[in-house]
């Protein structure tokens, strides 16, 4: 489970760009987190990749107290986060296998223990004749489904994905979002963040929204028919 609770946050000396965040995310669930530009949304994710610490307030992730964590323990905690980025983040000199196999490589996973499951999550995400493809080859939705691939290939406990449809078009939106909610069926709990609104009404997901720094709702609602 993850838990905040009043969490404040601000760069440097700057004010606050997220003010008394309250929200939980249960084991197992699925929520968007939208807003309009420069709401706060990176940020949130930010704090919830533990790229930062909050500047007051109480995360609680896992069952461990994100501010009173050292390095050791928040190096733990992010191996159970996967993230996908808005602008993917792949390596331009390795290929779909290896930039998939690259977070087992560094966790120092053998040869031998790499190449079954990296080329079973390629085939799952529809990449399977694209194993030796490099992303600059790869169209947008080819790319984001291997960003997707790279996230959750140490089976993440939390799956964060900022603006994940932001970059292709309707169909591998939809492709995408069918994606997420097949890993969530299997256990993954997800936060999407988005600003489609359209995107938003066609799955039945709570919904938090954030406008300039502050969380107003968190709204659970109908799919559109």
């Amino acid at each position: 489970m993850v838990r905040f609770e009043n969490v404040g946050m601000r760069y440097g000396l700057g004010p606050e760009v997220l003010r008394d965040i309250s929200f939980t995310l249960e084991p197992g669930s699925f929520q968007f987190l939208t807003g309009p530009s420069g709401a706060g949304k990176s940020s949130l994710l930010r704090l919830l990749f533990l790229g930062y610490r909050p500047s007051r307030g109480l995360i609680t992730m896992f069952g461990e107290d994100v501010a009173e964590a050292d390095r050791e323990q928040l190096a733990l905690l992010r191996q159970r986060i996967g993230v996908v980025f808005q602008d993917f983040r792949l390596v331009d000199h390795l290929s779909a296998r290896e930039n998939v196999a690259l977070p087992l490589r560094i966790a120092g996973v053998g040869d031998e223990d790499i190449l079954a499951p990296v080329t079973e999550l390629l085939d799952w995400v529809g990449l399977g004749d694209k194993l030796d493809a490099f992303p600059q080859t790869l169209s947008g939705g080819e790319k984001q489904r291997l960003a997707i691939a790279r996230a959750v290939i140490r089976r993440p406990r939390l799956l964060l994905a900022d603006e994940p449809t932001g970059n292709v078009d309707g169909v591998n939106g939809r492709r995408i979002l069918r994606l997420f909610e097949a890993l969530n069926d299997l256990g993954t709990t997800i936060l999407l963040a988005t600003h489609d609104e359209r995107l938003i009404a066609r799955y039945a997901h709570p919904c938090m929204r954030l406008v300039a720094g502050q969380l107003l709702e968190v709204a659970t609602r109908e799919a559109a028919q």
